[in-house]
């Protein structure tokens, strides 16, 4: 897990530490990742944004875009294409294989299903 070193507002601070004196959160660092949390979850475009400049600086991968934007490879692709992002083609490690390998495995092909039915029939 990361760590984050930041300044913000005495106000919030203040708010933090009460939100935890009454036992809303744990911690200050549960409130923190709450928030952000949150944010991101109301905040789509944010969310997405983000994913897309990781991804551009080549700081993630093609899934880590689509896992971190909340959308499927195909859209994050799309949505790369948009903002004018290169592809990068090929896997980037054994994560990355695994996922494309699950990801072929639940295609299915219309050919393949008519194929089984004439089997079947015979």
């Amino acid at each position: 897990m990361a760590r984050i070193t930041g300044s913000y507002p005495d106000d919030l601070n203040l708010l933090i530490e009460g939100a935890v004196e009454a036992g809303v959160f744990g911690g200050k660092s549960d409130a923190l990742r709450e928030f952000v949390r949150e944010y991101f979850e109301d905040h789509e475009n944010e969310r997405i944004a983000a994913a897309v400049a990781l991804y551009e600086r080549e700081r993630i991968t093609l899934g880590d875009a689509a896992r971190l934007a909340d959308v499927d490879r195909w859209t994050m692709r799309d949505i790369l294409r948009e903002h004018g992002v290169e592809l990068r083609l090929g896997l980037a490690d054994e994560e990355d294989t695994a996922y494309e390998i699950e990801a072929a495995s639940e295609l299915e092909f219309g050919d393949e299903d008519s194929d089984d039915e004439e089997s079947r029939a015979k």
